[in-house]
């Protein structure tokens, strides 16, 4: 059974650091697309940032120059690097796999960003 489990959430003030690991269980993770979503209190979910299996990558205008999102293959895991944070970045964060026509979430990681 495929899992994605999500870590590393919590609160933190502004300006601070967060990273979150995504670990992938029971799937050839090389050829995955590895996302990140988010979603805030009455908002729908929306795309943070995205890696392909050959590494290309693309962000939300709202998260570039602070967000990165390294995979690592060997590990199964992909992280969400993020710096600067806003209280708008305030979200629960989902981790998502996606391969042709299969895809996976995570079950998703709160991220409260107050002083």
């Amino acid at each position: 059974q495929v899992q994605l489990v999500e870590s590393g959430g919590g609160l933190v003030q502004p300006g601070g650091s967060l990273r979150l690991p995504c670990a992938a269980s029971a799937i050839i993770f090389r050829p995955y697309t590895m996302g990140w979503y988010r979603q805030a209190p009455g908002n729908q979910r929306e795309l943070v940032a995205r890696i392909t299996s050959g590494g290309s990558t693309n962000y939300a205008d709202s998260v570039k120059g602070r967000f990165t999102i390294p995979r690592d293959n060997a590990k199964k895991t992909v992280y969400l690097q993020m710096n600067s944070l806003k209280p708008e970045d305030t979200a629960v964060y989902y981790c998502n796999a996606r391969w042709e026509k299969s895809t996976y979430w995570g079950q998703g990681t709160q991220v409260t960003v107050s002083s």
